[in-house]
């Protein structure tokens, strides 16, 4: 467990923080009042926000049952994961594939002292974590954890769920993007989802300015900018849609695009 931050952790409570607001919009525990304020601000302005997050979590759901049942893929690297909200990664892929072997990434104080809850994998399976943050790819695919867990001459599916949205541009996030997949071999898959305000402008702006003034650095993209991120890879049919539309469960999708305001899409490395 030497990655996993021994000392005391100041969890910052006074403070809203990204996950834990997430976390209480799906009805999680994991919060404080600080993160139930914002919330509750982010509701007025958009109710959908609720729905947003629901399909987000669906999507992620979806993408891994595909990618462990149809695709074969037995090596998950979940980067930004945020609070344990069941399903996990680890649960879906190891419910089709026992022997699947997750890799969780986050640098978030409150997801850190949850860590242990992350690592119950199946006994034929095996789940890690890593403290780091994804602006930091050398920490990353260079840390034991991550060699000791995943084999990199193998197909990997690299998952940036709600991650790149808090990347702004001077960090580069396409350049972030090359490098990682660089390090994955052919036949490895890209599954994210985005934020926009295509669908919704005038009530995503006013939510992501909110977010911003409350010190959360939110970075709505157009769906080119989305897109773009998939350069070089191979698309996977439906393509970069609203994440209601990725493949639904049912001929309909669960929501309006409207509502969802989130991208979604999954992409193979030839």
């Amino acid at each position: 467990m030497s990655e996993l931050r021994q000392h005391p952790v100041d969890l910052r409570t006074d403070i809203p923080h990204p996950a834990r607001v997430y976390d209480y919009v799906l009805g999680g525990k994991d919060n404080f009042a600080a993160d139930r304020v914002l919330a509750e601000q982010g509701l007025r302005i958009n109710p959908q926000i609720r729905t947003t997050a629901r399909e987000n979590r669906a999507f992620m759901t979806r993408v891994v049952r595909h990618l462990a049942a149809e695709v074969g893929i037995r090596q998950f690297l979940d980067i930004g994961t945020g609070l344990p909200t069941a399903p996990n990664v680890h649960q879906v892929a190891q419910a089709s594939a026992p022997d699947a072997r997750v890799v969780y990434v986050d640098n978030d104080p409150i997801v850190l002292s949850h860590a242990r809850a992350l690592l119950a994998s199946s006994p034929e399976g095996r789940t890690d974590y890593i403290d780091a943050d994804v602006r930091d790819v050398g920490r990353i695919l260079s840390s034991p954890r991550l060699r000791s867990t995943l084999d990199l001459d193998q197909p990997v599916a690299l998952l940036l769920i709600a991650l790149l949205h808090l990347i702004p541009d001077d960090d580069r996030p396409d350049r972030i993007l090359a490098e990682l997949l660089e390090a994955l071999p052919s036949g490895s898959y890209l599954a994210l989802t985005h934020l926009t305000a295509d669908f919704s402008p005038d009530k995503m702006n006013r939510s992501a300015a909110l977010l911003r003034q409350n010190g959360v650095d939110m970075n709505l993209r157009p769906y080119a900018q989305v897109d773009g991120f998939f350069a070089g890879l191979e698309p996977v049919e439906p393509g970069v849609v609203a994440a209601p539309r990725w493949r639904p469960d049912s001929d309909d999708p669960t929501a309006a695009d409207a509502d969802a305001s989130i991208y979604a899409g999954l992409g193979r490395k030839p």
